[in-house]
C-alpha cells in the first residue's frame, strides 16, 4: 500500500484489538464432553455457526452466541445447556487487548481519529474499549447499525456516521471473512490485515499485511 493519509482509521475490535476468547472458553466449558483430539474441530464448528448466525436480520448478540453453540451441540450430538451457553456471552466484556495493541494505538491516535466497527452490543463493548487504554473517536456497534459484519449494511452505517466514503478510510482487521472481503466489495481500497492466525492470508484481496498492531505505525509512516 502506498503511503495513504486516511480521514479515519477504522478497526474491527474482537480478535483484532481484543483477545477474542470464544475458542478458549469453549475448550474450558466442554473439556469434559469433547475428547481432546476432537476439540479443534468442535471450536472450528462453533466459529462457523457464529458467522452463519450473523448473516440474517439483526438480533441481540446473546442470541447469536446461543444459536451458534446450540447448533454446534446438535451437530456433535451432545446436550445443549442454556446456562453453559450464556457463560460465553457473559464473559465477553471481561476480555482485554492483545499485548501489542495499546502503545501503537496511542501513537497512531495522535495523528488520526480511530474508530471501531464491531459485531457487539453496546452493553458489552465499552468495558473492552476501556481495557484497551487508547482514545477512540467513535465506537460503533452492530446494535447501532442493526446489522452485523460481513453485511455491507454495517459498513454503510459507519460511512453515514462518519460522513465519509470508502475512499476516506483505512480499515484494519484480523478477519477476511467478516471485514476485509466486504470492505473490498464496498470499494475500501486501503486495508490492513493483522495476521493473528485466525484465517489464512489471501493477498488477492488487496491489503497490507502486518503481524500485529505494532506494525501499524510503520504502515502510516509514523
Amino acid at each position: 500500500m502506498s503511503l495513504f493519509k486516511p480521514k479515519f482509521i477504522t478497526f474491527d475490535c474482537y480478535g483484532t484489538l481484543i483477545h477474542f476468547e470464544m475458542g478458549e472458553t469453549a475448550r474450558k466449558l466442554y473439556a469434559d464432553i469433547i475428547a481432546p483430539e476432537h476439540m479443534d474441530q468442535f471450536v472450528a464448528d462453533f466459529a462457523g455457526y457464529r458467522l452463519d448466525e450473523v448473516l440474517g436480520a439483526w438480533k441481540p448478540y446473546r442470541y447469536v452466541v446461543l444459536g451458534a453453540i446450540e447448533r454446534t451441540c446438535k451437530r456433535w450430538n451432545i446436550p445443549f445447556d442454556v446456562a453453559v451457553a450464556n457463560k460465553f456471552y457473559d464473559a465477553v466484556p471481561t476480555w482485554g487487548p492483545w499485548p501489542d495493541v495499546t502503545e501503537p494505538l496511542r501513537r497512531v491516535a495522535k495523528e488520526f481519529p480511530l474508530v471501531i466497527l464491531s459485531n457487539a452490543m453496546n452493553s458489552q463493548i465499552h468495558s473492552n474499549v476501556a481495557n484497551i487504554g487508547a482514545p477512540f473517536h467513535k465506537v460503533l456497534t452492530a446494535e447501532d447499525a442493526q446489522a452485523y459484519k460481513p453485511r455491507m449494511r454495517a459498513f454503510e452505517y459507519m460511512f453515514d456516521q462518519l460522513g465519509c466514503g470508502p475512499e476516506d478510510i483505512l480499515h484494519v482487521s484480523s478477519s477476511l471473512r467478516y471485514d476485509l472481503m466486504p470492505a473490498r466489495d464496498l470499494g475500501i481500497r486501503n486495508k490492513v490485515f493483522v495476521a493473528r492466525g485466525h484465517e489464512p492470508s489471501t493477498p488477492e484481496y488487496g491489503y497490507t499485511e502486518i503481524r500485529d498492531i505494532g506494525g501499524l505505525p510503520g504502515v502510516l509512516g509514523l
